[in-house]
C-alpha cells in the first residue's frame, strides 16, 4: 500500500519514522511519500492561500498548486484521493477496513479557511472526517487516517490477532486487559484469566466487552447483536 499525503507543513509527519509504522515502512510493509504543495506555487514567495471571494475571517488554499501537486502525483489517478475535512464522511472501523484493502491512497491536508472548492470538484473521490469537531489543519487528521489504516496491512502488526480482537472489531469496545505482577495496590487480576479455560476466559471477556460498552458506547449497542454475549437465565423447572 502507497499514501501520498499533500501537505504545507510537511514536518507534521516526521512521526511517522517512529514505532510500529516506522518499522513497517522501513521494512516495505508500506510506503509514504510526503509532497510539500507549496513546491507548485507559480507565486515567487511560494504562497498558496488568498482572502476569500465574498469576505469572511481568514485565507482559503488556492486551487491551482493543490491542483497540480495532485496532477503530478498521481496523473492517471490511480489512487483513492481523500481530502481530510469536518463536513466528510466520519471514519469509522468499517471504512478503515475498506480503506485498508486499496493499494493507494492520496490525502489532501488543507489549512487556514479551508480549499477552495473547485480542487474538489476537479479532483477528489471523498471528503473524510474523524470528528465532530474543527482543528486547525488536515495534518493531524491524515496521520490518523494513515496509523488507523496501516494497521490493517499485512505484517504491520506481526499478529493477525491484534486487529481482531480490540474495540470496534466487532462492533463493541474491547475488554479489560491484565498483567503482571497478580496484584498491584491492592487491585488483583480476575480469577477467571488466571485458570487457563480458554472457553470461560472467552465469555468472560465478551461479557466485559458488552458490558463497557452498554456502559460507555450505547449507540453501538443498536448496531451489534449481543444477545449471545449476554449471561443467559437459568430455565425453570416444571413441576
Amino acid at each position: 500500500m502507497r499514501f501520498d499525503i499533500l501537505t504545507i507543513f510537511t514536518e507534521y509527519f516526521d512521526v511517522l519514522r517512529y514505532s510500529l509504522l516506522g518499522k513497517a515502512i522501513d521494512g516495505g510493509k508500506f510506503s509514504v511519500n510526503i509532497v510539500d504543495i507549496r513546491e507548485y506555487s507559480k507565486d515567487k514567495h511560494k504562497k498558496t492561500d488568498d482572502a476569500p471571494y465574498g469576505g469572511g475571517a481568514g485565507m482559503v488554499m488556492t486551487p491551482d498548486p493543490i491542483v497540480s501537486a495532485i496532477e503530478a502525483v498521481d496523473p492517471d489517478h490511480e489512487a483513492l484521493r481523500i481530502y481530510m475535512s469536518p463536513r466528510g464522511r466520519t471514519l469509522n472501523q468499517s471504512k478503515v477496513e475498506s480503506l485498508a484493502k486499496k493499494d493507494r491512497i492520496l490525502i489532501l491536508c488543507g489549512d487556514y479557511e479551508g480549499i477552495d472548492e473547485r480542487v474538489i470538484d476537479l479532483c477528489i473521490d471523498e471528503e473524510m472526517s474523524i470528528g465532530d469537531y474543527v482543528l486547525t489543519g488536515g495534518e493531524l487528521p491524515a496521520l490518523v487516517l494513515v496509523n488507523c489504516v496501516a494497521r490493517y496491512v499485512d505484517g504491520v502488526l506481526g499478529c493477525g490477532e491484534s486487529t481482531s480482537e480490540e474495540s470496534f472489531s466487532d462492533g463493541l469496545l474491547e475488554y479489560p486487559q491484565y498483567t503482571r505482577p497478580e496484584t498491584y495496590r491492592g487491585l488483583s487480576v480476575p480469577d477467571v484469566l488466571l485458570k487457563g479455560n480458554h472457553h470461560d476466559i472467552n465469555r468472560w471477556r465478551k461479557e466485559k466487552s458488552v458490558e463497557i460498552t452498554m456502559q460507555r458506547r450505547p449507540d453501538l449497542m443498536a448496531k451489534t447483536d449481543v444477545r449471545s454475549y449476554l449471561p443467559q437465565k437459568p430455565k425453570k423447572r416444571r413441576k
